[in-house]
This record gives C-alpha cells, structure tokens and sequence, in this order.
C-alpha cells in the first residue's frame, strides 16, 4: 500500500533527478546540497537501517532529539516512508535519534538509541558511545540503496505528534501537515525555528516540486546567499 511519503520520494527520485532539492548552509562553512536522487539514496539507507537494525516497523515511534538539519529530514523522511510516527520533545517513543547520546539515553527508555554526528564530513561518532548505541554515521553507508518496507505502511496511522499535541496520519502528512507553496518555489527555511517547522516547510516545499535552503542559526543569511541559492520564498 502506498502513502504520500512514499509518492512524495518516489516523485523527487524521478522528474528532474539532479536538480538540487535539499541545501543545508552549516557551521565552519558547510554546505551539503542533496540532489532528489541523492536525497532518495540517503532516506532509503536510512530506512533500511531502522527497520533492519532497529526493527523498526509501521507504528514505531521515533523521537528526534535533533536540531533541524539536513541529518534529521532525512530520518524523518525515511522514518514516514516505514510507516513510523515521528515525535518530538519529551514524546514516548520506542527509538530515539540524537545527537547527545549520554547514558541518561540508553538507560532503558528506548528499545534502541541512534547517535547522530551532525558534522558533515563525519564517518563516525566522535569518541566512544554507550553500549548499545548505534552509531548513524558509522552504519548507514552499509545499507541498500532501495527501500523496500518489510510491512506494508497504513495511511490510517498516525504520521506525526507535534510538539503542541496535535496529531497528522500519514494519509494527511501532505495536507494537513505540510506548509502550502507556490509550483517550483526555492524556499528558505531557518533552521532556528526548529525542526518540526522545518519538517512542514520542507514537505510543502517538495510536494510543490520545489526545493529546500536550510540555514543554521549560526550562518548569516545574506543577499549574496540568497542569490547565489536563487530563493524565490521564506
């Protein structure tokens, strides 16, 4: 059965494939640009690795202990793809991904616990992790390059628990949830307005066959960026 997520990647991955969809702007100069293929590759890895990894399945729940960034679209992403609820905040889940991995993270509150280096040329976490963390960086090159669901996802199933409890089923994730743009908009997104905004913006911005400039808090959004990156709406 199919749901908007899967539609949504399997359109990004198709028409103009090479076309930048996804610019994140960084700390100490970063600058990813994903284009729809590339994205789809990096969500299908990303899949894979929950639901064979993790065991991750329709009706899992993820919690994002993430910034908004490039990282944590791409687990969203790839998480709405398997049928999964993403959750934010303090949120019962039964998987968390995160970047600050102590050992209050692993103390039994989740089945399984994803350690996200945000850095964009890491390979691996920084330092050692707590037993039982799985390391994103280090374990998701590993992984196929096309996502197949070991279960077929329910459009009926709750997609997203945002952070002021209001609930969206994947059957409405593009509706309901996602920000309403104009055909082919390149949109700016803050990434300091945090990450369920970000997840809105972004969604709304693709389903419109537009693309994403993400820009973290610490970078100076200037008119040389926004010409050089043709934004056309924020």
């Amino acid at each position: 059965m199919s749901i908007p997520a899967i539609e949504l990647m399997t359109a990004l991955r198709s028409g103009q494939s090479t076309s930048p969809r996804l610019t994140w702007y960084g700390p100490e100069s970063e600058r990813v640009e994903l284009s729809g293929r590339v994205l789809d590759n990096w969500v299908a890895k990303t899949g894979n690795l929950l639901q064979d990894e993790l065991d991750a399945e329709p009706g899992t729940r993820l919690r994002l202990d993430l910034p908004a960034h490039w990282k944590s679209l791409i687990l969203a992403l790839a998480a709405w793809q398997l049928g999964m609820e993403v959750v934010f905040d303090d949120a019962e889940a039964e998987l968390l991904a995160t970047a600050d991995p102590g050992p209050g993270a692993a103390q039994g509150a989740f089945d399984a616990v994803l350690a996200v280096a945000l850095p964009a040329l890491a390979m691996r976490w920084p330092g050692e992790l707590p037993t039982g963390v799985v390391d994103y960086a280090a374990e998701v090159r590993s992984h196929g390059d096309v996502l197949m669901p070991h279960v077929d996802p329910e459009p009926s199933r709750r997609a997203v628990l945002g952070t002021a409890g209001t609930t969206h089923t994947h059957g409405e994730l593009l509706g309901s949830f996602a920000a309403a743009h104009g055909a082919g908009v390149r949109l700016l997104v803050p990434a300091g307005d945090g990450l369920e905004h970000a997840l809105a913006q972004s969604l709304g911005a693709w389903q419109s066959d537009g693309s994403v400039v993400l820009v973290h808090p610490a970078v100076a959004v200037t008119e040389k960026l926004l010409a050089d990156e043709r934004v056309s709406g924020s």
